[in-house]
């Protein structure tokens, strides 16, 4: 091993590999992608417990109304007060909230992160073409975990500061996704692209250990806890991101050899000319692939926010579940989609890389999972009345499908523009994330005149609804074939590089439009 050697930044020709001390060359023997993908996996799960901790939380924060009217057991009611539990499911507790919150307050607490969380999309994908991920990732999980480390001062100062840091939270973790994308694009050959989308999906962990993290902090030590908790963990993250991130294969300083070269044959490798290359915003904006990617994803959110969001008032004002259970119900779902996630990503890599389908094929069929079957699975929930175990298996099925979408149309952003793949998602996630509080909203008007089975059922119709029929725009014009407005380089240089990965990788079918427009030989 003594004589290995690495590209220089250019790859131009190998250097000598300087000489290293024992535990340095111990973990350089780690695959940077291996890393990078854990890096990515936890980064997200950091993220998502400092975006949800407050979800949870504000049920302790806020001081509850004393409640002066019973619920009956009917049709419209799974429960009575006096039917709930002194000890169980259903046992009603007194957090002892002290903030006199209205209703209205604490919506405007909970959507703030929305609202500049949507503003942040494109300027995340500007600031990745010009200062890397490393930076942008880096320092948007720094002002998160600062922010949440700061809310309980806030919270008891006045609730408008809350909202300003919870703002500045969603627009920092908004540079976070097309950050990510990009790197995709930089350092994940072909045949894995699929499998490393599934650390994206750290974020189910992330919601799964919080709602149960955040109920066991809140019995034990009070709310304040939550976001010292979270904060933590976060600023603690962002120092081993410092230490083990890079942009690209060629700036890192551990790599070895075989790994560079094997991500060099299949990977298009221009980190440092998308850098100096102008976003072509115009052809995106006419690009009805990056169209369809983001309206049928946005179909994916609404359903899925309608779990996150509303779904706890569900369980608690129609199935009669306390905070508790209700925390380990809500997360409980996330944990079973991660599992799901990470197979359905290896099963669409095999369907690829044996030929069984095109990339274009598999990549509809994983979008059609994650929407299709959820939109059918939440339209029958109302339906069931009070089947308690019907009804929370349908949902931990819905919720898990939902994660297909990585292997689906999240995916696909890296296969048509993998030299823009930021500013790509960027544009889609300016689309489908409205309805991160679209959802919310219309579930709050629809349930206006009172939470009970028939108001909800209006409230699934229209999620089932906007998740299948916004998959049609994906079937008809999506596609994996990567567009001519990706290309940054001569194009003698690219018809090369992409000649190496029809060569080398087992993947050789997964451009073939591409090998086409060039006329390469099949």
């Amino acid at each position: 091993m003594s004589d290995i050697k690495v590209y220089a930044n250019d790859l131009s020709f190998p250097r000598e590999e300087p000489k290293k001390c024992l535990i340095y060359r111990i973990f350089g023997q780690v695959p940077a992608r291996l890393v990078l993908y854990l890096l990515s996996w936890s980064g997200f799960l950091v993220s998502f417990m400092m975006r949800t901790d407050i979800n949870l939380a504000i049920v302790a924060m806020v001081e509850e109304p004393t409640q002066t009217e019973s619920a009956n057991a009917t049709d419209e009611y799974c429960f009575t007060h006096d039917s709930l539990q002194e000890d169980g499911p259903t046992k009603v507790v007194d957090y002892g909230g002290t903030l006199q919150w209205s209703s209205d307050i604490q919506s405007y607490v909970l959507a703030s992160f929305y609202w500049a969380y949507i503003v942040s999309q494109v300027v995340g994908g500007l600031a990745t073409q010009k200062l890397g991920t490393k930076r942008v990732f880096g320092y948007a999980q720094l002002a998160t975990a600062l922010c949440s480390l700061s809310i309980p001062w806030a919270s008891e100062t006045h609730y408008a500061i809350v909202i300003l840091l919870r703002s500045i939270q969603g627009f920092a973790s908004g540079l976070t996704w097309p950050a990510m994308y990009a790197l995709v694009g930089h350092w994940i050959p072909v045949p894995e692209r699929s499998r490393f989308m599934s650390s994206f999906q750290g974020f189910s962990i992330g919601i799964g250990i919080t709602y149960p993290l955040c109920g066991l902090l809140i019995s034990r030590l009070g709310w304040r806890s939550v976001f010292y908790t979270t904060g933590s963990i976060g600023v603690l993250w962002c120092f081993i991101w410092y230490l083990l991130a890079f942009d690209s294969p060629e700036m890192h300083p551990r790599i070895s050899l075989s790994e560079q070269q094997y991500i060099k044959e299949n990977t298009v490798n221009t980190y440092e000319s998308s850098r100096k290359t102008k976003v072509p915003w115009g052809q995106i904006l006419r690009s009805m692939p990056a169209w369809s990617i983001g309206i049928t994803t946005f179909g994916r959110i609404w359903v899925h926010y309608t779990f996150i969001v509303p779904g706890p008032k569900y369980m608690k004002s129609i199935l009669g579940f306390n905070i508790e259970a209700n925390g380990v119900l809500s997360g409980a779902p996330f944990i079973c989609s991660y599992v799901a996630s990470v197979l359905f990503c290896y099963i669409a890599d095999k369907l690829v890389t044996k030929h069984i389908m095109s990339l274009t094929n598999v990549r509809k069929l994983f979008t059609a999972l994650a929407q299709v079957v959820p939109g059918i699975l939440v339209f029958l929930i109302p339906y069931l009345g009070c089947n308690y175990i019907v009804i929370l298996v349908i949902w931990f099925i819905a919720v898990t499908m939902i994660t297909a979408a990585y292997a689906g149309a999240m995916a696909n952003v890296v296969d048509i523009a993998p030299n823009f793949a930021g500013p790509v998602l960027a544009f889609a996630q300016t689309i489908h994330m409205t309805a991160s509080f679209l959802s919310p909203l219309a579930a709050g008007y629809l349930t206006s005149g009172g939470h009970n089975l028939s108001s909800w059922r209006n409230v699934f119709n229209v999620s089932a609804a906007v998740a299948i029929s916004t998959y049609v725009v994906y079937q008809i014009w999506g596609t994996s074939e990567i567009q001519s407005w990706n290309n940054i380089s001569q194009p003698d240089s690219s018809t090369a590089e992409e000649e190496l990965m029809l060569q080398k990788s087992p993947d050789a079918k997964v451009i073939p439009k591409k090998v086409k427009d060039n006329e390469l030989p099949t």
